[in-house]
C-alpha cells in the first residue's frame, strides 16, 4: 500500500509498507545526467585528493632527508650545464651532433651517491673507450678482408663479444663492480661495428662520442663531489652504529618485558613496541650493507675515511649483527608464547637475567661509540668480562633450581593449587629463554671481535689513559664484583 504526506516544504513523500510492518520512503530515479554529473563530481574530487596526498608524502620525504631533495636539484643543475653544447654555437660546433651523447650520459649515470656516480661514470668512460677502440679495430680488419666477407667478420666479432661479457656478468666479482660497465661494452661494440659498416668517417664518429661522453662523465663527479655530497661509505658507517644501538635496546627491552609485572597503557605500549622491533630492519640489511660496501671503495677520501678504508669489516660487522638479530627474533617469540613459566620461577632468576641483558647492552653501546668515534675502547674488555661474569652466575643459579619445584603435568592438575610447583612444559620455556639469552651473548663476543679487528685495520686512535686513582678504583670495583660472586657461588653450593 502507498500512502502520500505533504511536507511543509510543499514537496510530497511517498511511503510504502514493507511486510514487516514499517514504511519506507520512496526517493525519486535521478535522471543519466545527473548521474553522469555526480560521478565526474566524484573522480574530480578523487584525483585532487590523490594530488594532495602525493604532496603530503613528497613533503614529509623531503624533510626527513634534505639530502634526496638537494639531489634532484644537482640533476637538474648537471643537465642544465650540458645543454650548452646544444644551445652555445662554438660549443656546439666543436663535439657536433653527438652533443646528444653527453645528456644521455648525464640521465643514466648520475646517481644519489658520490660512489655510485664514480662507478657509473668509470664504468661508462673506459667501457666506452675499450668497446670504441676495439670496434675500430675490428672494422679495419674487416675492411681488409674485402667487400665479400666484410659483413661477416664484423657479425662473428659482435656475437663472439657479446657472449663472451655477456657471460662475464654473471661472475660475482664482475657483477658486483663492473656489471654497468660491461652492458656499456656490449652496446657501445655493436653500435661501432654495426654502423661502421655504413659510415665513411667512424673514427671520427667514435672520438666525438667519447669526448662528449667524458664530458657528461667529469661533470657529473664534480657536481656530486662538490655540491652537498652524498657519501655511501658514511651511509654505511651510520648504519651500522645504528644497527648496534637498536640491537642494545631491543634485547634490554624484551629481558624487562618479561619479567616486568606491570600494565602500561596503549600509547606507551605502541611507542615501546616500536623501539623493541627495531631489531627487524637489521634481519634484511645484507644486500644494503653490500651494496654501499662496494659503492664507498670507489668514493676518494672523505672525512675520517681514506680511500682503501677497511670497508669489508663492515659487512662482517653487519653479519655478526644479523646472527644475534635473529637469536633476539627467537627471544621475541618465545616471550610472546601462550606457554609462558609462573612468577615464582620468573622472580628467581629476574635480576640475574636483567644483569646479562644489561651488560650486553652497555657492550653493544661500547662497540657503536667506538665505531661512532674512531677510536678504541679502554673499558670493552672490562664490561665483556663482566657479561661473562653475569653469564656464569645465570648458568649457577639454573643449576640451584631444586628439582621439587618440578612437576609432571598431570600432578600440576591435581596440585594447582600450590604456588610452588611448575608444569615441565613451563620450565622449558624459561630455559628456552635463558638459552637464547645466552646464546645471544655469545653473538655479541663475535661482534665485539669483529669490531676490534676493524680497529685495528683501520688505525683507530687510543683513549687516552686514565689517571691512577681511577685505575685503582676501578680495580677495585673489580675486585669487590670478584668477591661478591664468589660469595653467592658459596651460597649457591650450600643450597
Amino acid at each position: 500500500m502507498i500512502n502520500t504526506e505533504e511536507k511543509s516544504g510543499g514537496r510530497l513523500e511517498w511511503r510504502i509498507n514493507v511486510p514487516d510492518g514499517t514504511t519506507k520512503v520512496l526517493e525519486p530515479e535521478r535522471g543519466l545526467i545527473a548521474r553522469v554529473g555526480h560521478g565526474f563530481q566524484s573522480l574530480i574530487i578523487g584525483f585532487f585528493k590523490k594530488i594532495r596526498r602525493f604532496l603530503i608524502e613528497s613533503w614529509k620525504i623531503g624533510v626527513a632527508e634534505p639530502k634526496k631533495f638537494i639531489h634532484c636539484l644537482k640533476v637538474g643543475l648537471a643537465l642544465c650545464v650540458v645543454s650548452l653544447f646544444y644551445y652555445m654555437r662554438p660549443l656546439y660546433e666543436g663535439v657536433g651532433g653527438n652533443a646528444m651523447w653527453a645528456v644521455m650520459t648525464v640521465v643514466v649515470v648520475f646517481e644519489y651517491t658520490v660512489g655510485a656516480t664514480i662507478c657509473k661514470s668509470v664504468n661508462r668512460a673506459v667501457a666506452t673507450t675499450v668497446a670504441g677502440s676495439l670496434g675500430v679495430g675490428i672494422h679495419w680488419i674487416a675492411s681488409q678482408c674485402g667487400q665479400k666477407y666484410e659483413p661477416i667478420v664484423l657479425g662473428a666479432s659482435v656475437f663472439i663479444f657479446a657472449s663472451v661479457v655477456t657471460f662475464s656478468r654473471f661472475i660475482p666479482t664482475v657483477k658486483a663492480r663492473f656489471d654497468y660497465g660491461a652492458l656499456i661494452f656490449i652496446l657501445t661494440f655493436s653500435l661501432v661495428s654495426v654502423s661502421g659498416y655504413r659510415v665513411d668517417k667512424l673514427v671520427d664518429m667514435a672520438h666525438q662520442r667519447v669526448t662528449t661522453i667524458a664530458i657528461g662523465t667529469s661533470l657529473c663527479i664534480l657536481t656530486s663531489m662538490l655540491i652537498w655530497p652524498a657519501w655511501a661509505g658514511s651511509q654505511l658507517h651510520h648504519q651500522t652504529i645504528s644497527n648496534l644501538e637498536k640491537l642494545a635496546v631491543s634485547l634490554e627491552g624484551y629481558v624487562a618485558e618479561y619479567f616486568s609485572s606491570e600494565e602500561t597503557d596503549d600509547v606507551a605500549e605502541d611507542d615501546l613496541n616500536k623501539k623493541l622491533l627495531g631489531y627487524k630492519c637489521i634481519l634484511n640489511s645484507k644486500a644494503t650493507e653490500e651494496t654501499m660496501a662496494n659503492l664507498a671503495r670507489w668514493e676518494p677520501a672523505h672525512a675520517r675515511f681514506y680511500f682503501g678504508y677497511p670497508w669489508q669489516q663492515y659487512l662482517k660487522i653487519g653479519a655478526a649483527a644479523r646472527n644475534c638479530a635473529y637469536c633476539i627474533d627467537n627471544l621475541n617469540s618465545c616471550i610472546d608464547s601462550e606457554m609462558q613459566a609462573p612468577e615464582f620461577l620468573k622472580q628467581h632468576i629476574r635480576d640475574y637475567c636483567m644483569k646479562v641483558s644489561n651488560s650486553s647492552s652497555k657492550v653493544l653501546k661500547e662497540l657503536a661509540k667506538t665505531i661512532k668515534s674512531n677510536t678504541k675502547s679502554s673499558t670493552i674488555e672490562l664490561l665483556v668480562d663482566e657479561m661473562n661474569i653475569e653469564v656464569e652466575d645465570l648458568q649457577n643459579t639454573l643449576k640451584s633450581l631444586s628439582y621439587q619445584t618440578v612437576l609432571p603435568q598431570e600432578t600440576m592438575d591435581e596440585n594447582h593449587e600450590s604456588p610452588e610447583n611448575a608444569s615441565m612444559l613451563e620450565v622449558l620455556s624459561l630455559g628456552t629463554l635463558v638459552t637464547l639469552l645466552i646464546e645471544a651473548v655469545g653473538r655479541i663476543e663475535e661482534i665485539a671481535e669483529v669490531v676490534d679487528e676493524l680497529a685495528n685495520k683501520a688505525e683507530f686512535k687510543t683513549q687516552n689513559e686514565k689517571k691512577p686513582q681511577q685505575k685503582q678504583s676501578s680495580q677495585g670495583t673489580a675486585t669487590e664484583m670478584n668477591s661478591r660472586n664468589h660469595e653467592e657461588m658459596k651460597a649457591l653450593e650450600k643450597v
